[in-house]
């Protein structure tokens, strides 16, 4: 499903920046598109994120994804009936963008939630990081087969992600029906959607692990803007296109099969902030860069460390999180996560418009690395945080509310 995913967000982006450019809008009003595209797909997530985490601890977690992966099939038909016809206009880029967003609402709760619940908690560190080479392998592949297939030909692509989407309902129909967590059947839906919302801001772990990245992520958001500097920055075409967008994945998977084979066991928390440091400082040098080269270096390093941030938040999130409220939860992480990655789009290329591309990055990387200072400071759990172990009473399914209260 990443597959598909990530090699039409990439032809969407740059079709639409062609598009623009071709009709006779500069570079700013170029990037202004593209934040445009980000917007439109933030806002269905950030209205329905907490609806859709209600749902994934209420129905069937493996029939909504299957729901939101039909919705993603008719997206890409959709584009390639558009493309083959030559009739693609950024009107139609928009509602797409919108419809893409409404369907990860509801996917991304869903399906995260869902994994706890297939292996063992002992294994789970090991799990997400498997999971998440996975997902970067679409990313790293994705993007690549989608500049490769635009360039012999547009509309294949969006057919070939078509396919995928069919593949991905699929295997994930082959799943058997796992058990839905109990949850309080007097309890009003408001008031659960409140309570997994409550849950994320009293526990002091999972609250700074979510915040940080979305604050680091939102403002050091390079990737939004690789059309951009393919194009014009860097002046070049298709394959460099394929190229830079595969570099960040490139960087994850590394990582990601670093932790498969050595799980991280020791000061998880210090690491994390290191991380993420290290993931601004390589934003604000990819900004700089007029190198090809050292861009690819750059984007890959900023993959590699994003990965190392992944798999610690993920980990503390999913092991110091209840089952019964992991659903919602996890749809308060995806709400955080969207509003780092579409959100970030949309910031990075609103601000692309007002100073520059080369700007706005370099500033983002900026904000990222004051963000972990920050963070380390106000949240000092990051900084003390030695293992990945939750807390005994968590283990024992146990409400940890009133310890939350008294601040344990």
């Amino acid at each position: 499903m990443t597959l598909a995913q990530d090699a039409m967000l990439l032809v969407i982006q740059w079709q639409a920046y062609n598009l623009a450019r071709d009709s006779g809008m500069n570079i700013a009003e170029g990037a202004g598109q593209l934040a445009i595209i980000g917007l439109l797909q933030f806002l269905p997530l950030f209205i329905l994120t907490p609806f859709s985490g209600l749902a994934a601890d209420r129905f069937d977690r493996r029939v909504l994804g299957l729901v939101t992966i039909g919705i993603q099939f008719l997206c890409a038909a959709a584009l390639t009936v558009f493309t083959m016809s030559e009739s693609v206009e950024l009107p139609i880029l928009f509602a797409v963008s919108v419809a893409l967003g409404v369907a990860r609402g509801f996917a991304g709760p869903a399906l995260s939630a869902l994994s706890p619940n297939l292996v063992p908690k002992p294994l789970l560190p090991t799990a997400i990081a498997l999971s998440s080479i996975s997902w970067q392998v679409g990313r790293l592949v994705g993007p690549a087969i989608g500049a490769v297939l635009y360039a012999a030909e547009p509309a294949l692509p969006y057919a070939v992600a078509a396919a995928l989407f069919g593949v991905s309902a699929g295997a994930l129909s082959l799943v058997g029906r796992v058990p839905q967590p109990a949850m309080r059947k007097d309890q009003r839906p408001i008031r659960a959607m409140i309570d997994g919302v409550r849950y994320v801001i009293q526990n002091k772990m999972v609250f700074s692990a979510i915040t940080l990245d979305l604050f680091a992520v939102f403002l050091a958001g390079a990737n939004a803007l690789i059309p951009v500097f393919a194009r014009d920055i860097l002046q070049t075409d298709e394959t460099g296109l394929a190229l830079l967008a595969s570099a960040t994945p490139a960087g994850a998977i590394l990582s990601g099969l670093w932790f498969s084979v050595r799980p991280l066991k020791t000061e998880v928390g210090p690491k994390m902030l290191w991380a993420v440091a290290a993931f601004g400082l390589a934003t604000v040098v990819f900004g700089l860069s007029t190198s090809l080269p050292l861009s690819l270096a750059m984007l890959f390093v900023i993959g590699a460390t994003d990965m190392f941030s992944v798999y610690v938040r993920q980990a503390l999130i999913q092991l110091h999180t209840p089952d019964d409220k992991r659903g919602r939860v996890s749809s308060v992480s995806m709400l955080a996560i969207s509003a780092s990655n579409e959100g970030g789009d949309a910031f990075s290329g609103a601000l692309a418009f007002l100073v520059g591309p080369a700007a706005a990055v370099v500033a983002g990387g900026a904000g990222a690395i004051l963000t972990v200072a920050l963070w380390a400071r106000m949240f000092p759990v990051l900084r003390t945080t030695k293992s990945f172990d939750p807390p005994e009473d968590l283990l024992e399914g146990k409400d940890r509310t009133p310890a939350l209260r008294r601040g344990i």
